[in-house]
């Protein structure tokens, strides 16, 4: 028994470790690809001083030339995300409890999940051209509004359905014993069962965060200059009269996981804990 526990924890320790490395390569090479100059990047070398001699041009150039235009586009990226997010948090989490605590007689419950959920499962490039003649019309071209229209749209049915399974993991009678003492429904639904459901909360914010953050198809075709997202400044520089500049772009990727990690590492014990919310029952 000794020997076979022995060796689980030893492949499971191998596949953990070729896991990390397999996870980790990716920003290792961004790292080391955004130390060297053009023509180094082109050389599959792994260790500065060793390899190659590394520059910091790269760093010099999206913080000194380009600075101005990226800071804008970091903003905007900030805005929109936080926002949208922030709303799609809101409304998922009144439509998920509607749908966890009421019954509704002319169009059963499930099918308005499963209807729900059907809109994300819809390849946003159907839509496009829609949106785009909607948002031109409305003189929304361009800004955080038609941005934030449509993030709240693709992020929205994710937020619900999560919202509902944390809302259904949690016991009426909690609630009913609110209601007995004298507090009226909205009360007890902001006062009881949104701090029980605190974990659950903050994953779906950080998720729509996420999602907002990196969604590129219609940062690209609704923005041109005012609200450009940084995924979308980050392609304008790709191709210079040098050529393709890796190692700025691998800086500027470095940079773009920036926020998504300083949102989501504080609040890693509770994106976890929302995301397993109801997995393991006593």
């Amino acid at each position: 028994m000794n020997l076979k526990k022995t060796i689980e924890t030893t492949l499971l320790w191998i596949a953990l470790i070729m896991f990390g490395i397999w996870t980790l390569f990716p920003f290792f090479m961004a790292v080391v690809t955004s130390l060297k100059k053009l023509a180094d990047s082109y050389t599959l070398t792994f260790l500065p001083y060793l390899q190659f001699k590394p520059s910091f041009r790269a760093w010099t150039v999206i913080w000194g030339e380009e600075s101005q235009m990226l800071s804008k586009a970091l903003i905007n990226s900030i805005v929109v995300g936080s926002v949208s997010s922030l709303i799609v948090l809101v409304l998922g989490c009144l439509a998920g409890y509607s749908l966890s605590r009421f019954v509704f007689e002319k169009w059963k419950n499930k099918d308005i999940a499963t209807w729900i959920l059907s809109l994300r499962m819809m390849p946003p490039a159907v839509i496009l051209i829609p949106i785009f003649l909607m948002m031109r019309t409305l003189t929304l071209l361009d800004t955080w509004r038609s941005l934030i229209l449509v993030h709240i749209l693709f992020n929205l049915p994710l937020a619900v359905w999560l919202a509902m399974d944390f809302f259904n993991e949690l016991p009426k009678e909690i609630e009913e014993s609110a209601l007995i003492d004298g507090c009226s429904l909205w009360g007890a639904f902001i006062r009881i069962t949104l701090p029980l459901s605190s974990s659950g909360l903050v994953a779906i914010y950080i998720l729509s965060f996420i999602f907002s953050w990196g969604e590129f198809l219609f940062a690209v075709s609704l923005t041109y200059n005012r609200a450009v997202t940084f995924p979308v400044q980050i392609t304008s520089l790709f191709l210079s009269t040098e050529g393709l500049q890796f190692p700025r772009v691998s800086a500027l990727i470095l940079v773009a996981v920036i926020p998504p990690m300083m949102l989501a590492i504080p609040l890693a014990k509770y994106l976890i804990r929302g995301l397993t919310f109801g997995a393991v029952k006593g």
